[in-house]
């Protein structure tokens, strides 16, 4: 996500042709993650939110974790009355270029205080980008976020642990090409009550072993391989190549979606296995 499939993360075989953004990914506001993405018209979190909000009102109480949130947009579109579009007229408008970080998270908070639904939940969010993540925070987006790079060995914190014992819903809609089992069996571990994972991953990785690992805690997936959703344009050639090629290799078919000039994702949502009635 950092908050899109070309966000931070740990770099793996599968995401070495995608264009990468480490530059914009870890500022103290969003603005030039707006400015740099809107030409790409990135807009996989606008097409989460149906089946974000569908599978929080249907999720066992507790938190949402955002994996890989950056700057807390699935959040913001989550718990606010604002699309992506809105974000990004507010984020490249002329008028916010002049202002300092700090004067802009004073607005943002306003912005997004006028502007929370009376369904919102509590949304926390893991990213290895502390600047992001700090911002998502000051401006109310993230109830709570840790910067911790699971993919790396490392075991989740004390906090990070005790965060997880209350949560309810995964959401993903980037590095799905950088995150591997490693995280989510890192964070299942200390799962402490009955939760579903909503993950919008690229047509160009498998999603397998990650369901296999969920599997492992109990967690069935289902997908729609027939229906995907369009995630941005590719910045050049030779990223459009490199995605054709990865999803043929997968036996997908690229036309009419990646040969067509954009990355496309499916959804795959977990949810635990039904008890089986005798």
């Amino acid at each position: 996500m950092s908050d899109s499939e070309t966000g931070s993360g740990t770099g793996t075989g599968a995401a070495a042709g995608k264009a990468r953004f480490e530059d914009i990914y870890d500022r103290p506001d969003p603005r030039a993650y707006f400015r740099r993405l809107a030409p790409l018209e990135y807009e996989i979190p606008q097409q989460a939110q149906g089946a974000f909000r569908r599978a929080a009102a249907e999720r066992d109480g507790g938190t949402v974790l955002d994996l890989c949130c950056s700057y807390g947009i699935n959040a913001a579109l989550l718990n606010h009355d604002v699309t992506l579009a809105e974000l990004y007229a507010r984020y490249t408008d002329p008028a916010v270029r002049g202002l300092t970080a700090a004067e802009l998270a004073v607005e943002d908070k306003g912005f997004y205080a006028a502007r929370r639904r009376p369904d919102a939940v509590p949304v926390i969010g893991l990213d290895v980008a502390g600047s992001a993540l700090r911002y998502a925070r000051e401006v109310g987006l993230l109830d709570d976020a840790f910067a911790e790079n699971l993919e790396e060995g490392a075991a989740p914190s004390p906090r990070l642990r005790a965060a997880m014992a209350d949560v309810g819903l995964i959401t993903l809609t980037g590095g799905g090409s950088y995150l591997t089992r490693r995280t989510f069996a890192a964070l299942l571990e200390w799962a402490g009550r009955p939760l579903r994972v909503s993950a919008f991953v690229l047509r160009t990785v498998s999603y397998e072993p990650i369901a296999a690992c969920l599997a492992d805690h109990g967690l069935r997936t289902v997908s729609d391989p027939s229906r995907t959703y369009p995630q941005r344009l590719f910045t050049d050639a030779r990223e459009q190549r490199f995605a054709i090629e990865a999803v043929r290799e997968r036996g997908v078919d690229p036309e009419g979606r990646e040969a067509a000039g954009r990355f496309h994702t499916v959804l795959y949502e977990s949810a635990p296995e039904s008890p089986q009635v005798r």
